[in-house]
């Protein structure tokens, strides 16, 4: 799996997840348990993975919703 994109804004993440969804994208939500250990403060950003064989529909998909500046550089 790769890195889509790496962001501690709880909407961002579940907006991205509907849209993955949708597209029947599969992916992950990485360091959600960290998130929560270190007290829900959200310094701690969480990581949205998806196949590597999916992760240019991924980017795309991310582009078309305008949340091109959220992708991992």
């Amino acid at each position: 799996m790769e890195e889509l994109l790496r962001t501690n804004n709880a909407v961002t993440i579940s907006f991205v997840e509907a849209l993955l969804t949708e597209e029947e994208i599969h992916y992950f939500v990485a360091d959600t348990n960290m998130s929560i250990m270190e007290g829900s403060l959200g310094f701690l950003p969480r990581r949205i993975l998806v196949d590597a064989d999916e992760i240019d529909r991924a980017k795309q998909l991310l582009i078309d919703a305008g949340l091109e500046n959220e992708l991992k550089r």
